[in-house]
């Protein structure tokens, strides 16, 4: 995921606004302006690292320098040292919280789902692990990069990705056959067509009048293998990608992704997030 520095510059300044308020009056109290210091970001535990790239722009934003000792993806141990920071102490103890905030975030979801790949991979099972839109306000584009940077898929970004049909679309519109003809007259080219299906009945319908995508919602493992072989029977197996969704944790992922579907999205990822824990110290005056 690419974004211009001044647009990721702009994310991450929003969320330093939201910590500073008025000003670290703490730091503006107790240390002088003219103070520059060295700091190290530490781990404090094993994992997946991720937001460096983020916490190397919202730095270089500050006039503060940098030294990273680690790239995005990159495999951490306790007591790493991930990057030094150089540069005024009051800046540097301002921003602190922020740093951290986005290094561990990012870090804790690009491990789970690093974790998740291995756990199919090592099960020797083909398929996709996608979060869902189910981020933290204002972090959409950190959780979802976050989750790219342990292997895992982003499915939609944002709305006009994908058109995904839902259940509420339906009870307006009222017919799902109609819905998905509709939008294959009304849609371009370059949108898939995934709907979200509660039964086979749905299922067999959808695939019928030309979905792309099939999510199977809240479909125990059992219903999704009887699912698949009704498809089987009916021909569509193979050439409509099969989404199972909802109930799926970490727990039971392999159960979901043993059935032959293409692709397992779970919020848990992103949604009940383990932060990576890690610090910030100040390791001498450099004046």
């Amino acid at each position: 995921m690419f974004l211009p520095k001044q647009i990721l510059e702009k994310k991450l300044q929003l969320l330093l606004t939201e910590d500073i308020g008025q000003g670290d009056i703490t730091t503006g109290l107790l240390i002088s302006e003219k103070t520059k210091v060295e700091a190290e970001i530490i781990a404090k535990e094993a994992g997946i690292i991720a937001g460096i790239e983020e916490t190397k722009t919202l730095l270089n934003s500050l006039n503060l320098q940098d030294e990273p000792l680690v790239v995005d993806g990159e495999k951490i141990q306790p007591q790493q040292i991930l990057l030094k920071i150089y540069g005024n102490a009051q800046v540097i103890l301002t921003v602190e919280r922020t740093l951290l905030n986005i290094i561990s975030r990012m870090s804790g979801i690009a491990t789970i789902t690093y974790k998740l790949i291995k756990k199919i991979k090592d099960a020797k099972i083909k398929v996709k692990v996608a979060c869902t839109r189910k981020t933290a306000p204002g972090l959409l584009y950190f959780d979802k990069k976050a989750v790219l940077i342990g292997g895992g898929d982003t499915h939609r970004l944002h709305l006009d990705d994908l058109i995904l049909i839902k259940d509420n679309h339906i009870a307006i519109v009222g017919d799902i056959k109609k819905a998905i003809l509709n939008l294959k007259e009304k849609s371009s080219f370059s949108k898939k067509i995934e709907i979200e299906t509660s039964d086979i009945k749905d299922v067999l319908t959808s695939s019928e009048a030309g979905a792309d995508i099939i999510m199977l919602d809240n479909f125990s493992p059992k219903q999704i293998k009887q699912t698949i072989k009704i498809l089987k029977k009916e021909g569509f197996y193979g050439k409509i990608l099969l989404e199972a969704s909802g109930g799926i944790t970490t727990k039971n992922i392999l159960d979901f992704a043993s059935t032959g579907v293409d692709i397992v999205s779970l919020s848990a990822i992103t949604n009940s997030v383990k932060s990576l824990d890690v610090n910030l110290e100040i390791i001498k005056r450099t004046n």
